[in-house]
């Protein structure tokens, strides 16, 4: 009898704790940010609610499903020929919000403004390997390409190059309604299998955005089913928050957490100064203080990816912390000598609590060293920013493009050379030259993977973690 408390204790635990809600009810989604809103994804860059949106209601040629896996989206089959440098897409027959066939023709539009020189699209500056996308036929559309680019379905299946018109997508749901609670969304109707009766209530989504701390207190009296967007910079608000262990999931997300080199002069001007600041940084405790399961990493590439060769170590990595913080140290001494003060760093950082945390540690680093360094928000002007991005494709030449902003002269002619190699094996050189020079030039500095989080109701069974981050609303509950 004495051990009856704690068996209930734990057999609510294991059913996601208490006021989880019926599962013949409509899902109910918060994605972590403002307002909900059908944004244009060639216009700029997407808030983590407008990319939810988009990615339920318009899809492009291809689609991600649960796992994170390429699935037919717009286009049904599809096949490469051409050595790798053309794709070549039959599309389904496919509506969209008024009725109105899908054609090639609205396609290649699309396709074509979000791959524009002067387009606005955040996946813009890597689409920069398509020549051409052609209307063949009615039902069928060629992407043909400068060079050979494997990984291209992986781009495409991201929401940004969802295909849209004035009035929104073509599925797999439509909006019915939009009002103060968020977005109404129902499953487009299937041609092949009219249903009378119209959906269920619990194959609709309500989609609302929502700070974090909001959106944690909503699930846990049991008003939603399902939060998106987590991210470091609000993860301690969930332990808490007193959420149920069930329903808390993280990614392996892949994809770049670091400081970025944001202005190349002062102390930042040389790469063994920058090489300070990366070994003064404790990456062991600063991640085990927000999560410990969060893992520190020391180099640009989480692992060899297309490289073609293994990943670049800097020189400092066998060092013990005790030892690079020495070393670190001795290098701003001999600053301080030289230009009779201590250098100063401004620091860009989101808001959030994780934020603080992670601030706490960069901050005690610097003074570790004798630097300075000052907290600045994440548009205002610092020598060094946070990256903290998910890689939308599994190639090295994301992750050297992106860290190289802005880096010296020769790195950034290797992550350009990377970008026009006529071929693969010379595109995979040009990635490991890349990542060895940007290491060396110490132009990013490497921390950790993304950290992403999302709270899920068990009746969510078909929610899936994956190295993308990304989560369908239309596989939430049953693969459809």
């Amino acid at each position: 009898m004495n051990r009856l408390p704690l068996l209930l204790a734990l057999a609510l635990a294991a059913c996601g704790g208490a006021g989880q809600r019926k599962d013949d009810a409509p899902v109910i989604v918060s994605a972590i940010g403002g307002a909900v809103r059908a944004d244009d994804p060639s216009a700029g860059a997407l808030a983590t609610p407008a990319r939810v949106l988009l990615g339920a209601t318009a899809e492009g040629l291809v689609r991600f499903d649960a796992a994170g896996q390429i699935e037919p989206g717009l286009a049904e089959r599809w096949i490469v020929i051409d050595d790798g440098r053309s794709f070549i897409f039959r599309l389904r027959e496919a509506e969209w919000a008024d009725g109105e066939p899908v054609t090639a023709e609205q396609v290649v539009r699309a396709l074509r403004r979000a791959a524009a020189a002067n387009s606005r699209n955040a996946l813009a500056p890597f689409l920069a390997v398509i020549d051409e996308i052609v209307e063949m036929t009615p039902q069928v559309i060629e992407v043909r390409l400068k060079r050979p680019r494997p990984d291209l379905l992986q781009l495409f299946a991201q929401p940004e190059l969802a295909v849209v018109r004035a009035g929104g997508g073509s599925g797999p749901f439509r909006i019915a309604r939009s009002d103060g609670r968020g977005m109404l969304l129902r499953p487009a109707p299937d041609p092949d299998a009219p249903d009378e009766l119209g959906p269920a209530p619990e194959q609709t989504i309500l989609l609302g955005g929502e700070r974090a701390a909001s959106a944690l207190s909503r699930f846990k009296d049991g008003q939603s089913d399902l939060i998106l967007g987590g991210s470091f910079a609000d993860w301690p608000i969930v332990s808490a928050a007193g959420i149920a262990p069930a329903n808390i999931r993280t990614d392996a997300a892949l994809g770049l957490f670091g400081l970025a080199v944001a202005r190349r002069d002062g102390f930042l001007a040389e790469p063994a100064n920058r090489a300070a600041v990366a070994m003064a940084i404790d990456r062991k405790a600063l991640t085990e203080a927000i999560s410990s399961d969060w893992a520190p990493i020391e180099t640009l590439l989480p692992a060899q990816l297309d490289s073609a060769a293994a990943i670049a170590q800097p020189a400092w990595a066998p060092l013990a912390m005790e030892a690079r913080r020495a070393s670190a140290a001795a290098t701003v001494a001999a600053w301080r000598r030289a230009h009779g003060a201590a250098p100063v760093l401004r620091i860009a950082l989101p808001a959030g609590p994780g934020s603080t945390l992670v601030w706490a540690y960069f901050a005690e680093a610097m003074r570790a060293i004798g630097a300075e360094a000052v907290r600045v928000g994440s548009d205002d002007e610092a020598e060094l920013r946070l990256i903290d991005a998910v890689a939308p494709y599994d190639s090295g030449r994301w992750f050297v493009a992106i860290a190289c902003a802005p880096c010296g002269e020769a790195a950034t002619a290797l992550v350009e050379a990377g970008r026009d190699a006529p071929d693969l094996p010379t595109r995979a050189r040009r990635i490991a030259e890349a990542d060895a020079a940007l290491t060396a030039d110490a132009a990013y500095i490497p921390i950790a993977q993304p950290l992403r989080w999302s709270i899920v109701a068990l009746r969510l069974r078909a929610w899936q973690g994956n190295s993308r981050a990304w989560h369908p609303l239309n596989h939430l509950r049953n693969e459809r």
